[in-house]
Formats: C-alpha cells, structure tokens, sequence
C-alpha cells in the first residue's frame, strides 16, 4: 500500500514541486492545503500517514495546527518543512507533537528518509537544527519568551494570530464561529497575560514568536 502524504505550505509552486518529487518516490499525494486551518479539516477527511507542514502559514500556523492533529489524529505523523531553523520554531513544532523537523534547503534524499524513519515510529531532525535543539532544551528554563507563549491556551494562540493578520472582532467571530464578545473577552485576556496595551504590540509578539509572519 502507498504512503499516504498531506502536503501543508502557503506557496503553492513549492507544493507542486515537492508533489513531483514524492510521486517519483512512489507515495501517494492525497492532498494540499495552503493554511493550518485546511490542514485540519484534509486530515481528518483523507486520514494521511504523514503530514509534511511548514511552520509559518497564515490562518492558522503549523505549529497550532500540529498540535490540534497530534491530540485528535495521533496516528497521522508531522513533519515540520521550514525555512526557520530559529528554537522557537523548532521547538514549537516538537512541542506540538511533530515527529521531524527539516529545513528547507535539504536535499529530497533526506526528506525521503525522514518520512520513512517516522512511519517506523522514530523522530527525525535534520543535523543542521540538532543543535539548535539540544541547546534550546538546555536553556528553556531561563526563557521567559516561551514561558509567555505557554501561558496562552490554544484558542488565545489562534485568535492572536488573526489578530496579527489584521482581522477585526467582528470578523474573527465569523471565521472561528465565535461570538463578538468572546473574540474580545480572548483579546482582553490576550493582553492581560502577556502585558501588552495595543494591537501593534500584539502584532510584534506574533511575529517574533512564530504565530506569524510577515510576509502572509
């Protein structure tokens, strides 16, 4: 049976690209969503054996959406195909349950051998971020960015970031399927834990964090 992958990146030329390289490599590409948010709802309708997901993507990154499918689908695998070799990022993502972490610039080799070693029930990272890792593990304690970032739940990180993206209450209501009033009871409580007074200094965080980024 064929490997069933779910390709997650906001680019869409980078999808194709990546399409025909899996193909070639005789996997099945079952899907492509160009937002976390999409991710989700492919995921749970085409049940792939491995999402491959980029970690800045607008809507909802891929660091929420990693976290929303490792608790509902953990049998489907993540792997994180970034650009970011930032801890921030990279710890997010494994945080968030994902099984592999790759930068960009690998060559499809490795990204090969990674699918194959998580469908094996192993974890991957690229040897150009192990580093990054250890050292961000070493030094997690004594980072108060991260300690901010934990300190939001799930539905907070996800409203922040539509915040960053420039969406009014009233807007993020509809698209979330909340109402106005929660979506500003979220952004009051937003404020409150991390000590910030505007929307730009919202915006700011979001980007600095990884929730965003600005060129979604």
């Amino acid at each position: 049976m064929k490997t069933k992958v779910l390709l997650a990146d906001d680019h869409k030329i980078f999808r194709d690209g990546l399409r025909t390289l899996i193909e070639k490599e005789g996997m099945e590409v079952v899907g492509e969503a160009e937002n976390g948010r999409k991710t989700i709802k492919l995921a749970e309708k085409l049940m792939p054996n491995v999402i491959i997901m980029d970690v800045s993507m607008p809507d909802m990154n891929g660091i929420e959406a990693t976290r929303k499918i490792s608790a509902g689908m953990p049998s489907i695998k993540v792997i994180a195909l970034s650009m970011h070799s930032d801890r921030r990022f990279v710890l997010g993502m494994l945080e968030a349950g994902a099984s592999g972490y790759l930068l960009k610039d690998c060559a499809f080799g490795e990204l090969a051998s990674a699918i194959s070693q998580v469908l094996d029930g192993n974890k991957y990272l690229s040897p150009k971020i192990a580093d990054v890792v250890v050292k961000g593990y070493l030094n997690k304690s004594n980072d108060t960015s991260i300690m901010k970032n934990t300190i939001l739940t799930s539905r907070e990180r996800e409203i922040l970031q539509l915040i960053a993206e420039g969406m009014t209450a009233k807007e993020i209501a509809v698209h979330v399927f909340l109402s106005i009033k929660t979506v500003e009871t979220h952004r009051r409580n937003i404020m409150q834990k991390l000590n910030m007074r505007s929307t730009v200094d919202l915006t700011k965080y979001a980007i600095r964090e990884g929730l965003t980024s600005l060129d979604v």
